[in-house]
């Protein structure tokens, strides 16, 4: 099994690309499946997770090629099957968002109950029941989720809790389905515009998207299109973390800031100074050490869930005491116990932690349990004395593209260890 190797103390300086986010490509990566034409993605991220959900549509037929300009074609006009297996689906929760596209396009579904980080519960309940609402007969046999309907219908449908997963998968069903479908209680993040703008580019008839209410207009078909994966904004938030921590001034460009606003008015309160454009941000931190700052997730466009373990990192050094309320997903500080181990006074009750800034931490051999927490891991050890070894690093691999090398680019010394 790969590790990382971190050699402790560098200050990053430089600039340096966002790449396409992960939580984008997949929706739409699955929304393919509702096209009759081929369609070309651009800008897709190198990561496990693609790699994955590529895999789970070649295995049902789908035909992907790859050209010389890094952009994928996707063709899914004659999938031969409609199952998504359990040794794909178990390594990645998003397999699911592939269900609503095969009950609507080809009437089926089967699939098996998903994996993935094991952060919390994440309920597929929203999901099932928000389909049966649009006509499907659900059964769950033997670890599958079986789906069946001949047309699924429009109708108005309040999810019992918001679920990004649940209002895409929703959304996506409902393109093909006769009538008109009304989602409230959705979630807003900028991944559920992105693909509504998607499937709209693909002939769609979706307004709301971004808003407390999401209408879909039922089409007969979507066709294909050629789409650009935005970019990365929790990717971003880490690296400007990274930045904070090691006292760096870096450039990243190709992102919207506009995605980040809570992730940048708290980097600000750590004593951060940061300039954006439309599509980049700047980050420089002359502080000796950031100022505590307390933070409670939820929601977009709330402080983000996937930003909590690496603000941990910031808190960890900071001059004072802090508080984080996780309030997204009720099994997220898996990573303070390894944290402590390097040199961090952290203490969970809980959703609550409080932070106690420390004057060092110190590079220890630790592992990772999810792909934030791996964040978190490699941040401290970016900034501890000595070395850090990050064990368990496919978590990473699922959602940040070379980070290792662009950490490098920066300044950073961090070697990737073969298994």
């Amino acid at each position: 099994m790969e590790k990382l190797l971190i050699n402790g103390g560098a200050c990053l300086k430089g600039t340096i690309s966002c790449s396409g986010a992960k939580n984008a490509a997949l929706p739409m990566i699955a929304a393919t499946i509702l096209s009759d034409e081929n369609v070309v993605l651009k800008n897709l991220p190198y990561l496990q997770d693609i790699t994955t959900m590529f895999e789970l549509l070649g295995s049902m037929g789908a035909e992907i090629l790859l050209n010389e300009n890094m952009d994928f074609t996707i063709s899914t006009n004659e999938l031969k099957e409609k199952e998504a297996r359990y040794e794909l689906v178990k390594t990645m929760r998003a397999s699911i968002l592939v269900l609503g596209p095969l009950v609507a396009k080809y009437g089926e579904a089967r699939i098996a109950l998903p994996g993935g980080c094991a952060i919390g519960t994440r309920p597929v309940n929203f999901h099932l029941d928000a389909l049966e609402q649009l006509g499907a007969s659900i059964s769950l046999k033997n670890g599958y989720i079986e789906a069946r309907a001949k047309k699924l219908k429009g109708t108005s449908i309040k999810f019992d809790g918001v679920t990004v997963t649940g209002t895409e998968n929703i959304m996506m069903a409902a393109c093909l389905a006769e009538g008109t479908t009304i989602l409230t209680n959705v979630a807003k993040e900028p991944e559920i515009i992105d693909l509504a703008q998607f499937l709209n580019a693909m002939g769609a008839k979706i307004t709301g998207a971004g808003t407390d209410e999401i209408i879909i207009e039922g089409v007969k078909g979507l066709h294909g299109t050629e789409y650009s994966i935005p970019a990365d904004r929790i990717e971003a938030g880490t690296y400007l973390v990274a930045a904070v921590i090691t006292k760096g001034d870096i450039k990243i460009n190709g992102i919207n800031p506009k995605r980040l606003t809570k992730v940048l008015d708290k980097l600000v309160e750590t004593g951060a100074k940061i300039t954006t454009t439309n599509d980049s941000i700047s980050l420089k931190m002359d502080l000796e050490k950031p100022k505590p700052v307390d933070i409670t997730t939820a929601p977009f466009p709330e402080f983000p869930t996937d930003m909590q373990a690496q603000f941990s990192v910031i808190n960890a050094l900071a001059d004072g005491v802090s508080n984080i309320y996780e309030t997204v997903f009720e099994n997220r500080y898996m990573h303070i116990q390894e944290l402590n181990r390097m040199g961090c006074d952290i203490q969970v009750s809980g959703n609550h932690a409080v932070i106690k800034g420390v004057d060092s931490l110190y590079g220890a051999e630790v592992m990772a349990t999810d792909l934030r927490a791996s964040a978190s891991l490699i941040l401290a050890g970016l900034c501890a004395k000595g070395k850090t070894k990050v064990d368990r690093i496919y978590h990473i691999d699922r959602g940040y593209e070379r980070i290792e090398e662009k950490l490098n680019y920066l300044g950073a010394n961090i070697t990737r260890l073969p298994s």
